[in-house]
């Protein structure tokens, strides 16, 4: 069974977390100890970046990050091999974020088949046409066992958020809305009124809800909505400003209970 599956048949009522970091930020070195670190910390799942030299859908943090892990040297064949190198260690769910340039520069089935070597679970390509997802890419996730997560927003009509709940894997990423990334104080009426409706529809698939999550607030009003939330911005600025990942989780932690 795919991680991620396993993950969510076997929560129960807990509403789970799931970190996002840059692969090669802070160092080019450190990508598996910080996946140590966080699955010893009790974080349910992993969403590992790779790097790529115009992330648009990224905020001002996660492109600075991107732009250190670049400079350092992170690759995406070099990710893979550090991630094969910490596989049989791992046990939760490991999910690739990056854009499609990337994905078709090093092959589509290269790709996949690398992180299934490499013991990933999922992938979100932000940029990846439905379309060609339906057409080229999910026949390849599936034959290598790969979960395909797909996004959707305040702006994705009812009809659409079901034909995505019909035709992907794993779980939904409710974006709590249409901007960048980045962290926020509190989600308003609006967004509040989003992640009710989507609740509302009683999709079969699991949703994570993401984008500004920063602390109590912003936290438990996801969690009310879905079965867990996704932090990025926060969580990378704290990696930056730590001496270890350890120290980072810390300072998370207490900033998502104050």
């Amino acid at each position: 069974m795919n991680k991620i599956d396993r993950l969510f048949s076997e929560r129960g009522d807990r509403k789970l977390l799931s970190l996002y970091f840059c692969a090669g930020d802070p160092t080019l070195e450190g990508t598996a100890d910080v996946i140590r670190a966080m699955e010893r910390r009790g974080v349910a799942m992993v969403e590992v970046g790779f790097p790529f030299s115009d992330p648009l859908a990224d905020g001002p943090v996660i492109q600075t990050a991107a732009t250190r892990a670049i400079r350092n040297g992170m690759t995406i064949t070099r990710l893979f091999a550090q991630l094969r190198e910490i596989k049989d260690e791992v046990s939760i769910p490991l999910v690739l974020m990056g854009y499609l340039n990337v994905v078709m520069q090093y092959g589509i089935e290269p790709f996949f088949r690398s992180c299934r070597d490499s013991g990933v679970s999922g992938v979100i390509i932000p940029d990846l046409p439905f379309k060609d997802y339906m057409e080229e890419v999910w026949p390849i996730a599936q034959q290598y066992g790969i979960h395909v997560i797909m996004l959707i927003t305040p702006e994705t009509a009812p009809e659409r958020v079901r034909f995505i709940d019909d035709n992907t894997d794993g779980f939904i990423y409710m974006v709590s809305s249409a901007s960048i990334t980045g962290t926020q104080k509190s989600f308003d009426k609006q967004k509040q009124a989003y992640f009710r409706r989507i609740d509302a529809m009683n999709l079969k698939h699991p949703r994570m809800i993401g984008f500004g999550i920063s602390n109590k607030q912003t936290l438990e009003a996801a969690q009310a909505n879905a079965a867990g939330a996704i932090i990025g911005s926060k969580f990378v600025t704290l990696l930056e400003q730590s001496a270890t990942p350890d120290e980072a989780l810390d300072k998370l932690f207490a900033a998502l209970t104050e």
